[in-house]
């Protein structure tokens, strides 16, 4: 289920990057830095909960940043982004907790969430 979510914001992301100049603002940038966050806490929380999925969420970031190709502010705020979702969790937890295994839940469902809104808003 989340690989076809992720799968369906790269899809939103390229159709739209290929419609706007690369270093314009696009409408849907809020969610991007938004999903950037939640693959950060993602990658760092399915990882001290024992997914044993490597670096599978920094790749999917990097597939995003790949598609969308952000340059210069954009690129650094979706980084940003993901670095914060990441630290945010690693200053919280150490190890994997009951709290930990409910953040992983609500951000997949955020994700997918944000995931569908783009869609219907910018896939046509």
């Amino acid at each position: 289920m989340l690989k076809h979510l992720l799968l369906i914001l790269t899809v939103v992301t390229i159709c739209a990057g290929s419609a706007r100049g690369q270093d314009a603002a696009a409408p849907f940038d809020n969610d991007l830095q938004r999903m950037s966050e939640i693959l950060g806490a993602l990658h760092y929380l399915r990882g001290i909960c024992g997914n044993n999925e490597g670096n599978k969420w920094r790749n999917e970031m990097q597939a995003l940043v790949d598609a969308e190709t952000p340059s210069g502010e954009r690129r650094a705020r979706m980084i940003a982004g993901f670095n914060r979702g990441y630290n945010g969790f690693q200053q919280t937890y150490r190890t994997c907790t009951p709290a930990a295994t409910i953040a992983i839940r609500r951000y997949i469902d955020e994700g997918s969430r944000i995931s569908r809104d783009l869609t219907a808003r910018y896939a046509n």
